[in-house]
């Protein structure tokens, strides 16, 4: 009983592990390329939706080919904003998730590497705004933004704060997809 209920208190931790494992199984199959192409076909909504895959690890590419196509429809300019929209949410989804769930069932793991040299640095005032630049640099990157997400959701950052960066870099980033594609 006792050995369950450890496994259980971090349930929010592996499903998703879990959840990341079956994306990682699934990306590639003819099902999941033709839901991805039908969102295309939505319009802006499907702009929307797509912003909201453009920041997961495992749906970026896909999201990007839909933007790419997308593209050459609609004003670029559009584009980016209703993505980034998209993407925003998508990020608040993940940086909630992260903040509210994982964190917390992660915090005594952490809390044992407290006396660690470099966790000591990295958490004086010196320091403190390294975590959320050093996310806000990921999420502008085309590295995962889950691990950005994850570093701001370490930093103090207030939810509107969180949601403006987000916004911002998402959207530069979804803007220069878009214009490398009107290029092509």
């Amino acid at each position: 009983m006792e050995k369950e209920s450890k496994i259980w208190k971090f349930k929010n931790t592996i499903l998703l592990f879990f959840s990341i494992m079956l994306i990682a199984i699934f990306i590639d199959t003819p099902f999941i390329k033709n839901i991805i192409y039908s969102i295309g076909k939505l319009g802006f909504l499907g702009v929307f939706l797509t912003g909201i895959f453009f920041v997961s690890t495992f749906t970026f590419v896909p999201a990007s080919i839909v933007l790419f196509f997308l593209a050459r429809e609609f004003n670029p300019f559009i584009i980016a904003i209703i993505a980034g929209l998209g993407a925003v949410f998508g990020d608040y989804l993940i940086f909630r998730f992260l903040k509210d769930k994982i964190f917390k069932e992660l915090k005594p793991v952490f809390e044992k590497f407290r006396g660690s040299y470099l966790l000591q640095l990295l958490t004086t005032p010196y320091f403190a705004w390294f975590k959320p630049v050093l996310g806000a640099i990921i999420i502008a990157s085309p590295f995962p933004d889950e691990i950005g997400i994850g570093l701001m959701g370490l930093s103090k950052l207030k939810n509107w704060q969180f949601l403006l960066i987000s916004f911002i870099l998402n959207s530069v980033g979804i803007l220069i997809i878009i214009t490398f594609a009107k290029l092509a």
